[in-house]
């Protein structure tokens, strides 16, 4: 049985950074073509980002290989004959909150290169070591205690309910829509500054496209994202009663009214459409999968992992083997996702006008330097938007005659009329 999730692993690592491979080769070749969407300096820096980001990704990859094989041949034994605990739940709690740390410690490092080094270095990044800290203290007290609860909570069903499989689930499935429901409220306490538009007019111009569209809210807020980046962003966050409208300040610095209203007008095509309760039931399949998968393991791979099949060992394997099923689940869940982002586009478009989105999508791709061509391989695993060159073309805008790109140009990078 063990022998499965490793071959599974092995497939995993081995198109993960395949597809990066691709991609780096993908955009070194893009970069020496005329700019489309973004300005010329923008666009060699936006690829030069990318290929850059790509090769951490590998990187990081390699490493996370390593420590799997570590976890799998030693370690998860060696934590297990450390920990020795009677009672199950807090053997679970004190097995996997040490199993989480210590993965997040040794990838620590990454992750301050890619913020301190690699996103400053291309004008994104604003972090200080002091608010890193600050929100690395915050985040751990987060962790140590609800994250702890939920593992606790987890354990004593795995260990006194027939069929715990299907009562984890609901379990977890519930915590995750309350993580959603409190998100903006944890966010505006303990790390954002939240805070009413000062734009009046722009404030009553959104209120007025809410009442719309029916949607409500309990309010529209800026937050003070450029502290920590520079890159534009706008999102819904809660549900029910705490959905709230947050622009990120670099988002409404950057942005006409016009821009920002089709910006926000997308984002009502999500909820118009439905689209939060679809992600929300994908969600909850995917997640009912993962439980049925996990919860129905047999004994052997627990010996062959050295471990007793008990909730410990079950809440460890299921976080070490996950992302192999996420990987390979993800370009179904990205192809629908894209799909509603295209029906989004034109709800978005039809409140404003096609013409106020495509300014706004060229004003994100150059603030953001989001490079906007992408290997085909690298666009079926990983994005759950479409690329912006199929943007544009919904919204007729045409990138071809705008950019000077020739037939050969096309066909080289697989752009279509």
């Amino acid at each position: 049985m063990l022998e499965v999730f490793v071959i599974a692993y092995c497939i995993y690592f081995l198109v993960n950074v395949y597809t990066s491979f691709m991609q780096i080769g993908f955009v070194t070749k893009a970069r020496k073509m005329p700019a489309i969407i973004l300005d010329n300096s923008r666009y060699v820096e936006a690829a030069n980002y990318s290929i850059e980001k790509e090769k951490l990704s590998i990187l990081t990859t390699f490493y996370d290989f390593v420590l799997f094989i570590v976890w799998i041949g030693f370690a998860l034994k060696a934590l297990d004959s450390i920990i020795v605990v009677e009672q199950a739940w807090l053997k679970a709690i004190l097995f996997i909150d040490a199993f989480i740390i210590i993965n997040w410690v040794l990838a620590l490092p990454f992750e301050l290169y890619k913020i301190f080094t690699l996103d400053k270095k291309y004008g994104f990044s604003n972090m200080t070591a002091q608010l890193f800290i600050k929100d690395t203290i915050k985040s751990g007290i987060l962790f140590l205690v609800f994250g702890s609860l939920v593992i606790a909570g987890i354990a004593l069903i795995i260990e006194n309910l027939p069929l715990w499989w299907i009562w984890g689930f609901v379990f977890i499935f519930s915590v995750i829509i309350l993580i959603n429901m409190l998100y903006p409220i944890i966010r505006d306490k303990m790390f954002d500054k939240f805070e009413p538009l000062k734009d009046k007019e722009l404030e009553a111009k959104i209120e007025k496209l809410l009442d719309e569209v029916g949607f409500k809210s309990s309010g529209v807020f800026s937050v003070d994202a450029s502290k920590r980046d520079n890159r534009l962003n706008a999102y819904f966050g809660g549900l029910g009663s705490t959905k709230r409208v947050v622009l990120f300040d670099t988002l409404v610095e950057k942005l006409t009214h016009n821009e920002l209203l089709v910006v926000l007008g997308h984002e009502l095509g999500h909820f118009k459409n439905g689209d939060i309760l679809k992600n929300i039931g994908i969600m909850g399949v995917v997640m009912f999968i993962f439980f049925a998968i996990f919860g129905n393991l047999n004994d052997e791979l627990f010996l062959g992992l050295s471990l007793n099949n008990e909730p410990y060992a079950i809440i460890a394997v299921f976080l070490l083997f996950s992302p192999i099923l996420s990987f390979f689940l993800m370009p179904l869940i990205s192809l629908i996702s894209r799909h509603n982002e295209y029906a989004a586009d034109e709800f978005g478009s039809n409140l404003q006008s096609k013409n106020d989105l495509v300014n706004a999508l060229l004003k994100l791709a150059n603030e953001n330097k989001s490079f906007p061509l992408s290997h085909p391989l690298y666009i079926f695993f990983y994005y759950s938007h479409p690329p912006l060159v199929e943007r544009f073309k919904e919204l007729d805008y045409d990138v071809y005659s705008s950019y000077n790109l020739n037939e050969a140009m096309k066909d080289d990078f697989n752009i279509d009329e």
